[in-house]
């Protein structure tokens, strides 16, 4: 009979360790394709998970703020974003800023944070970034700041969504 419980306490105790497991942790994420961004937080948004902003979310990583309900999202003390406008690669190599991405990206953010941004001058190439107090007023604290700041970051892979299309095609940042 002991071992009945035992197994029956041990049963209990693994799923309710899944169960606590339904976040999503972002740090040190420089960002990248807008796109692949748009994809993987449609995804998430669908999952019902909470993200925990832990580290730097940066570029399109910052998309987050707008694909995931706000009370869904919480912050760190450690919680860096990080803003600027959209690029392409330009005819000659170098990056181009790209209006039409980067309104589209601004339009993505809770009005909020657009408002920070447009009393930052907007979105340019100048990487902008709020942390700290001005952002623990926008989102709510992470009650775990200790334990998520030393778990690992989620490698977990999200299923890919219908590709976003864009006029531009392969937008980055």
């Amino acid at each position: 009979m002991k071992f009945l419980t035992g197994l029956l306490a041990a049963v209990l105790l693994i799923a309710g360790v899944g169960a606590s497991h339904a976040v999503v942790r972002i740090a040190d994420d420089r960002g990248g394709r807008i796109g692949t961004y748009v994809d993987k937080y449609q995804d998430l948004r669908q999952s019902g998970e909470t993200v925990i902003i832990d580290g730097l979310c940066a570029s399109a990583c910052t998309i987050v703020l707008g694909a995931i309900p706000h009370d869904r999202i919480c912050v760190t003390s450690h919680a860096t974003l990080g803003f600027h406008a959209a690029w392409d690669f330009g005819s000659n190599g170098r990056a181009v800023t790209n209006p039409e991405a980067t309104q589209m990206l601004y339009a993505m953010y809770p009005s909020r944070v657009k408002r920070w941004i447009g009393q930052r001058g907007g979105l340019t190439p100048r990487m902008l970034f709020l942390r700290g107090k001005q952002l623990e007023a926008m989102y709510k604290p992470c009650y775990l700041d200790a334990q998520a700041s030393t778990a690992k970051p989620s490698r977990r892979s999200l299923p890919q969504a219908e590709k976003l299309e864009t006029a531009r095609g392969q937008l980055l940042h």
